[in-house]
């Protein structure tokens, strides 16, 4: 568990103010017919013109700079030249930046021109989702009151949380210790303290909960093919609460 001082949280948000911005790219290009490719080059070129480096790509042999999971795709979606968005069609962006040597994490759900209620609701339960999980991110509490308020929302809603990946803490790496899983009790897990920056990320099915793994042994897909959306900030843990470093 590694505690920041103010100097280096300062440098954490301007890596996560960054990839908000990277986040903002993306999503003005969402339209129907786009190449999610057409998508990752863009925001590379983004990122290098803000003498930045993409934390993903190369990551553990990941071959892009932003994953773009598309309706059943949970994450870790590859960018391809023939994958192209759809109307109604649900889009996930997941990406990293690295300046100055400390990490920022944020991801969000978008809707491809005219999506279905169900499609739409899910991604507004995903979003408040973080939400909750973010006011629970306080010093004295511990990990599990912030799955404990993401499961107990969602699962009231009628979706379910995604088990086989959880969120994280960041800062000099991308992914630090401990986890923050998205489900949970109240009340367990290691405590809170002030400097900790947690990267906290629903990920949240339509249906099931459980996922598997494609060929390509990147995306993960929703296991009856149903829905799912994720959303993700990066928070500093400060004396007073939580600050959003990536908003």
């Amino acid at each position: 568990m590694n505690i920041y001082n103010a100097k280096e949280i300062e440098k954490i948000k301007k890596s996560a103010q960054l990839t908000k911005k990277v986040l903002d790219l993306a999503e003005s290009l969402v339209d129907v017919n786009v190449s999610t490719k057409t998508i990752d080059d863009e925001v590379l070129k983004f990122i290098r013109a803000n003498n930045a480096k993409p934390a993903f790509l190369g990551y553990m042999g990941y071959p892009a700079s932003v994953c773009i999971s598309v309706n059943e795709e949970v994450v870790h979606g590859i960018p391809l030249k023939h994958k192209r968005l759809r109307d109604g069609d649900i889009v996930s962006f997941d990406t990293g930046t690295i300046v100055d040597g400390f990490y920022g994490d944020a991801a969000r759900t978008l809707p491809v021109g005219t999506v279905s209620k169900t499609a739409q609701r899910l991604i507004d339960v995903t979003k408040k989702s973080l939400e909750l999980g973010i006011e629970q991110a306080k010093p004295g509490n511990r990990v599990g009151d912030i799955g404990a308020a993401i499961q107990s929302y969602v699962e009231s809603q009628g979706f379910s949380v995604v088990r086989d990946f959880v969120g994280h803490c960041l800062g000099k790496a991308l992914h630090e210790d401990p986890q923050i899983p998205n489900y949970g009790m109240a009340g367990t897990g290691p405590r809170l303290k002030p400097g900790m920056v947690l990267a906290i990320e629903p990920m949240i099915n339509e249906g099931s909960y459980q996922v598997r793994v494609l060929s390509d042994k990147w995306t993960a897909v929703t296991f009856d093919g149903k829905l799912s959306a994720h959303f993700e900030h990066d928070v500093a843990i400060l004396s007073d609460g939580p600050e959003i470093l990536s908003n």
